[in-house]
């Protein structure tokens, strides 16, 4: 009796397990996935290119000056060189100090100008991406996704559902 007891759960085991393996299948099924690339958003959304437009102009005239100062200084150096054969030695060492003090300024106000950039930068793609959070949560949840990913080392292009996070942040649909 208790040889046929065992034989009878053995199947009644392998048909438990086949009927659990059919229930995660479908569960598999059912669970869905999409993909967003950031760095398509920040190239490509509308919204992106306002920010870098609005950077760009914001930073364009300080971005001008130290570009003149920069060539300024070049042509100064240049100057300094071709005339050093023929300046005295105290001629020589006060250009070359004052193109010394106006290469430290140039570097301070250039490296100002990064920061400032830099600053700026993170707070326009902060907004860009708040806004790009906000329609691609509108986007899982109008189309039924359990989970959307920014960050993958692999990604199936049907996952993908970056051109709708773009599309409708271009149109504006959430603000």
């Amino acid at each position: 009796m208790k040889h046929l007891l065992r034989r009878c759960k053995l199947p009644l085991a392998l048909g438990v397990a086949a009927l659990s393996c059919l229930a995660m299948q479908v569960q598999a099924q059912e669970f869905r996935i999409g993909f967003v690339n950031t760095d398509r958003i920040f190239k490509e959304a509308n919204t992106a290119k306002t920010a870098q437009a609005k950077l760009e102009q914001e930073f364009s005239k300080r971005e001008k000056e130290l570009l003149d100062l920069g060539n300024g200084l070049k042509t100064a150096s240049d100057k300094l060189e071709r005339e050093a054969p023929t300046l005295s030695e105290g001629q020589r060492g006060t250009r070359q100090k004052q193109l010394v003090d106006q290469d430290r300024d140039f570097q301070r106000k250039r490296r100002e100008f990064q920061e400032d950039l830099n600053s700026r930068k993170n707070e326009e793609l902060q907004q860009v991406l708040e806004r790009a959070n906000k329609v691609v949560k509108a986007v899982a949840e109008a189309e039924k996704y359990d989970i959307v990913l920014q960050e993958a080392v692999y990604v199936n292009p049907k996952l993908d559902i970056t051109d709708k996070v773009i599309k409708a942040l271009n149109a504006g649909a959430v603000k």
